[in-house]
């Protein structure tokens, strides 16, 4: 049974709930592990490590949790169910292309060690089973999926993936598009298709930030809202950019994607603005953004010779649970 998430898009909450299964992949992972794995992979809800997280590699960022390389092969099959439950497969299949892009960088730069695979970390916040909030997040080089529980509601964000190389130079895959490059040619297609007028309006630098400007913060704000709106765009440009959105909404599960593209559309499309910053042309550094009233993605595609993806979906009131937690405290009695 797949769990129906939610994270919110709407100024007006308005949420789809699931029902945990008695036997939840999260409750079966967790009750796989011994008591020395155990004390690795779970922690208090409340340890202030469930608000920080990074991209960098595993060497690079020291993270708690338990990595796939003390993980068994039964484990790490349950761990990959409860990835899969709160995925789509498209995300799913995103998040294990880009793991496997580290096999890649050890052959290019022939360093095995510090390209590890293995080296993704699982840390589950409070207890799955028995707790009304809880959180879990799964996390190494270019992936940060956090994913907060109450009462039943779900949260996605932030979320981060990243590709490098996001086209292999060289090796047996030469010349392959990496896991993000739809994220790309949307963004190119759209910029390369505006008139003189929209270009003046959508290109606010003529440098491309080096990296995504709301880094690893905890939590963001709306950006300088710079660009182009959507209602200047014309109808194909617009169903560009509604493709675009679409790329990134569909990690999430169909329904649940398709119900936030529908509310989207009603509740904020003419307050959609999309930025530009850098050339307009792939090969060369560049870097977009879109925002909304309540959310916001940032890319950009500058490093190694715009060679290497970062994007980012943040929701303002939203990010780690925390628009649901708000509302389970003001409702539940023992908070009152």
């Amino acid at each position: 049974m797949k769990y129906i998430l939610s994270i919110i898009l709407l100024a007006s909450i308005s949420f789809t709930s699931f029902h945990i299964p008695e036997n939840d992949p999260a409750t079966t992972f967790l009750n796989s592990l011994n008591d020395e794995q155990l004390q690795k992979a779970q922690k208090p809800f409340d340890e202030l490590t469930r608000h920080t997280w990074h991209f960098l590699p595993a060497a690079m960022w020291p993270r708690p949790g338990i990595p796939l390389e003390e993980l068994n092969p039964n484990q790490k099959d349950l761990l990959f169910d409860v990835l899969q439950e709160f995925l789509s497969k498209t995300g799913y299949d995103k998040t294990r292309s880009i793991m496997e892009l580290e096999n890649v960088l050890a052959e290019i730069e022939n360093n095995p060690d510090f390209r590890n695979p293995e080296l993704y970390y699982t840390t589950f916040y409070g207890d799955p089973a028995n707790e009304e909030k809880w959180a879990w997040s799964f996390e190494g080089h270019h992936i940060s999926l956090n994913f907060t529980v109450v009462e039943g509601e779900v949260s996605l964000v932030p979320r981060f993936l990243g590709a490098r190389p996001s086209v292999i130079p060289e090796g047996s895959r030469k010349g392959e598009k990496t896991a993000l490059h739809k994220e790309e040619d949307y963004g190119i297609e759209l910029i390369q298709s505006m008139s003189d007028e929209q270009l003046d309006k959508a290109i606010f630098l003529e440098t491309a930030f080096w990296e995504i400007v709301t880094s690893t913060s905890t939590e963001v704000g709306p950006l300088t809202f710079e660009g182009i709106m959507m209602g200047e765009l014309n109808e194909s440009q617009q169903k560009i950019l509604l493709d675009l959105i679409n790329e990134y909404l569909s990690a999430m599960p169909e329904e649940l994607a398709q119900k936030r593209y529908e509310n989207l559309k009603s509740e904020e499309f003419e307050e959609i603005k999309f930025a530009w910053a850098g050339a307009t042309e792939l090969g060369k550094p560049h870097y977009y953004r879109v925002q909304g009233k309540t959310f916001l993605i940032e890319f950009d595609n500058t490093q190694d010779d715009a060679n290497h993806i970062h994007t980012v979906w943040r929701d303002f009131d939203g990010d780690f649970g925390k628009d649901l937690l708000r509302e389970h405290y003001r409702n539940s009695d023992h908070h009152n």
